[in-house]
């Protein structure tokens, strides 16, 4: 494990899905002011998709985009203000360079953990602005480790500070993470950072696993506050680093605080395994689509389970949300048939 360990904070990024991205101003500039001092090296700030993600398909934010920033800025003295965003969902032009200008340092670029290339043109932009910039490579269960280092190679030549791997749906067992951590901290020179989803329970457990063999940046939220089952929350993998006597320079208990007052009070938010959250999980479908599953298994009367592990079937990933409708359609007239020849074989 090295030394030095950066926290990534996605609270009020991955957060907003839990909310249906409606974050409140008044909440950004409560929450920035609470975590500034305890030794956070950046805070994410935006919709749970992105910048540039808000829409009717993927859902609105309550408020524009640089309004959250401009907010956060102006509450973050010592701590960092972060971004995320997906190449497609946003743009230089209308997302980073507006960002640039309100102040953001840490950059956050994702794409699918096959589409590296994608992000290529972004980094290459912002690290010819001097800024500290990061490729995400999301559902990354859905890749061979050898393909995943190919891709975090690319990353690298692109010239981005570090590479973070998101378990997008919760879906990876701790040998492959074991497995491929190692194996690009052995071939690759810049940082390595960690995003887990909990819906197998293993968030905390695998980020942890991940630090131990070559990460040195967690990406979790407070209180495991996010998509589906949550992140790895960052209250317990600090805690379980300071018994190990890391992160001696972390304010534990204000990070408990702030959990306690905005997350649990304020937003009424109780983290758990549930369900729907495990079956994404098993069928490695992205966390976020659980609401819009439940609904349309309540629109065509189908099990939201069977919606879920046909989307893992075929293989889709965040941005495909249209894609639910579709399945929910097919497992509905297919129940249909069934029941039909079902009774006719009955009266046969």
């Amino acid at each position: 494990m090295l030394d030095k360990i950066k926290i990534f904070d996605a609270t009020l990024r991955d957060g907003s899905h839990a909310l249906k991205h409606q974050l409140e101003l008044f909440t950004i500039e409560e929450y920035c002011k609470s975590v500034d001092n305890t030794g956070l090296d950046c805070v994410v700030v935006g919709h749970g998709n992105g910048l540039g993600a808000s829409s009717i398909q993927i859902g609105m934010s309550k408020y524009p985009e640089q309004e959250m920033l401009k907010t956060a800025r102006k509450n973050l003295i010592n701590t960092k203000l972060g971004i995320y965003m997906i190449p497609g969902f946003g743009t230089i032009k209308d997302n980073l360079i507006p960002a640039i200008d309100i102040g953001v340092d840490i950059f956050k670029i994702g794409t699918h953990c096959t589409e590296a290339d994608v992000m290529k043109e972004h980094i290459e932009f912002l690290k010819s602005n001097g800024k500290e910039t990061y490729g995400v490579l999301m559902s990354t269960h859905m890749a061979s480790n050898e393909r995943l280092l190919e891709e975090a190679k690319k990353v690298e030549s692109y010239g981005a500070d570090g590479i973070i791997f998101m378990d997008s749906a919760g879906a990876l067992l701790p040998d492959k993470v074991k497995d491929f951590i190692t194996l690009v901290r052995k071939n690759t020179k810049f940082h390595i950072g960690y995003h887990g989803h909990n819906n197998l329970g293993l968030s905390i457990s695998n980020t942890l696993i991940a630090l131990e063999n070559g990460a040195d940046i967690i990406d979790g939220t407070l209180m495991g506050f996010g998509a589906g089952a949550g992140n790895c929350q960052l209250e317990a993998i600090i805690a379980i680093l300071q018994k190990m006597g890391k992160l001696e320079n972390v304010n534990l208990y204000q990070l408990m605080d702030t959990a306690e007052e905005i997350i649990e009070k304020e937003f009424k938010y109780q983290n758990g395994i549930k369900e729907l959250t495990i079956i994404s999980g098993m069928s490695g479908v992205f966390s976020a689509f659980k609401e819009k599953v439940k609904n349309a298994a309540a629109i065509y009367n189908v099990d939201p389970r069977d919606i879920f592990m046909e989307l893992g079937k075929l293989k889709v990933v965040g941005g495909q949300e249209d894609m639910i409708i579709d399945v929910a359609m097919n497992l509905a007239q297919k129940n249909k048939k069934d029941a039909t020849s079902y009774i006719v074989e009955s009266l046969l």
